[in-house]
């Protein structure tokens, strides 16, 4: 949670309020009582973003998930209508019959 310091507190106390962000709190600064500002703790470049996965890779760790029951979906969703109601009918696009032949 950021503290909020005025202006003229963080010219006055600086050396106090730099210490307290190095040691990793965080403030909002405000000029006439609004928010111009937040100091926070500063994120070093040098963590390494997480790696990209392939292709390959994503499509390996779905082929591992567990098949969903559709049947069991719908008596979930059954359920929970019970309970929450049914005044948000969603609709399944692929029951529909084409009458193109597509």
């Amino acid at each position: 949670m950021a503290h909020t310091i005025g202006q003229r507190e963080l010219r006055n106390e600086n050396a106090e309020i730099m210490r307290r962000v190095e040691a990793g709190e965080s403030f909002t600064v405000t000029r006439n009582g609004k928010p111009v500002a937040d100091l926070v703790p500063h994120r070093s470049d040098t963590v390494a973003p997480a790696p990209r996965r392939s292709l390959g890779t994503i499509q390996e760790a779905f082929r591992r998930l567990s098949p969903v029951d559709a049947e069991q979906w719908y008596r979930d969703r059954a359920e929970a209508d019970t309970v929450f109601g049914d005044d948000d009918p969603l609709e399944d696009p692929w029951s529909r019959q084409d009458k193109g032949g597509r």
